[in-house]
């Protein structure tokens, strides 16, 4: 992967980090008035004025102050051009220059998925999406938009024909929405095929690339025009807070119609929130590393067991997503499920008997995370879907975290033993 230099100012100067671990510990980084080393939480719910002339000119939009904190604060910038700089470490735009990005950070991932549906679609337009999607966007697509008069469109998108034979067949597709690795099956699709048959079309690309992280997966590389992350998992690190970001290559839309449809929903960050994000990115790389190093090694280990029935981890061969998954990402990362040969009542008995791993949602955290999708976080789904996306009664979704990796294959043995 070639790089491309980025610069920044630190300390009143130019510098231009050669790597991924410098850009995460000091992108976006001002340096502060009272000389404070780290940027402080700003928790304060409106700014002041120097004088009323001052206060005009921010709401103009010619002064660039901050004016109150749904609208911005500088906590969140910090966040947002961290953010903004790993996603576009070493890519370039069309005419070879430093990839710019702008980010819009939010309350949470379902709120930055609302804020670029809503400012991109309207009544008569449809989203061309995949099987097998976190369960929020799948009931938001499903069940709000809908109610709004949009409609998805759901194919197996990893053959990029079907893709290009619903384009083709319908002109109200306006977005082709994707999540890659997906949610819980960890299937992938070929970003960059995807988006060069979207373009002829017209049509906007979207990227979930919260199981990816940018250290290990960047869709602007390939051409999309949207990025999302729920900054819990991965980016925060440490479960201590919720957050999304929205990200777009389009700089003057996201700080037009984007800013302006982000500020009204009200979907904003909180200062204390992105102050723990912001701190959580800096070990983002090292963090990966462990994690990805630890997936490996427990995936090779679950597919010799005889409890399982199938592992679902785009770094063994055997995946049929392997493949794309290795030409796009750096690594195949830290999340996995895999599916109990005993079905449901396996899957309840492993979760139950877990030592050490973690029964809970969510991922991303230090610590292995285990969930049982068809009882959790797809519950809503019908199951009659869950099942056609691959969420079997006996599936098991895995974050692994960062403990010794013999530990948690301990704790994996004893939970599955005598299934």
């Amino acid at each position: 992967m070639q790089l491309v230099a980025c610069s920044y100012i630190m300390a009143d100067q130019k510098f231009f980090p050669s790597g991924f671990g410098s850009m995460a510990i000091h992108a976006g980084h001002a340096k502060d008035p009272r000389y404070a080393h780290l940027t402080p939480i700003y928790a304060c719910s409106t700014f002041v004025y120097d004088n009323a002339e001052q206060g005009m000119r921010r709401f103009a939009g010619e002064d660039p102050g901050y004016i109150y904190t749904r609208w911005g604060n500088p906590t969140f910038t910090e966040a947002e051009e961290k953010i903004s700089a790993m996603e576009s470490f070493g890519v370039q735009d069309d005419q070879g220059n430093p990839l710019e990005l702008k980010a819009l950070l939010h309350a949470s991932g379902m709120a930055a998925i609302s804020t670029l549906l809503i400012m991109n679609l309207k009544a008569g337009d449809k989203v061309l999406t995949h099987f097998s999607l976190y369960g929020g966007t799948q009931e938001i697509l499903q069940t709000v938009l809908p109610g709004l008069g949009i409609t998805a469109i759901i194919a197996d998108l990893r053959d990029p024909a079907r893709a290009e034979e619903a384009l083709r067949a319908d002109p109200a597709i306006r977005m082709l929405y994707i999540e890659t690795p997906a949610n819980p099956t960890i299937q992938c699709v070929d970003i960059a095929a995807l988006t060069q048959l979207a373009k002829p079309y017209g049509v906007i690309v979207a990227c979930d690339n919260t199981f990816a992280t940018p250290y290990l997966q960047q869709p602007f590389r390939y051409g999309v025009d949207f990025v999302i992350h729920s900054t819990t998992k991965f980016l925060n690190g440490h479960g201590t807070a919720i957050g999304g970001v929205l990200l777009g290559r389009d700089i003057e839309f996201m700080k037009t119609k984007g800013y302006k449809t982000y500020k009204t929903l009200g979907g904003n960050s909180n200062p204390f929130d992105a102050f723990l994000l912001v701190n959580g990115m800096k070990t983002l790389e090292v963090r990966m590393e462990r994690h990805c190093a630890n997936a490996m090694e427990i995936a090779r280990w679950l597919v010799d067991h005889p409890a399982v029935a199938r592992v679902n981890y785009n770094g063994l061969a055997s995946h049929p997503d392997h493949a794309v998954a290795m030409r796009q990402m750096r690594h195949p990362g830290a999340m996995m499920s895999f599916e109990l040969k005993g079905g449901l009542q396996a899957g309840i008995r492993c979760m139950d008997r877990l030592a050490m791993c973690t029964r809970t949602v969510s991922l991303g955290t230090c610590d292995t995370l285990l969930s049982h999708p068809a009882s959790m976080t797809h519950k809503s789904v019908p199951a009659e879907l869950r099942l056609q996306y691959g969420i079997t009664d006996g599936l098991i979704r895995m974050s692994v975290g960062m403990e010794n990796v013999q530990d948690i294959l301990g704790d994996l043995e004893q939970a599955l033993g005598g299934e």
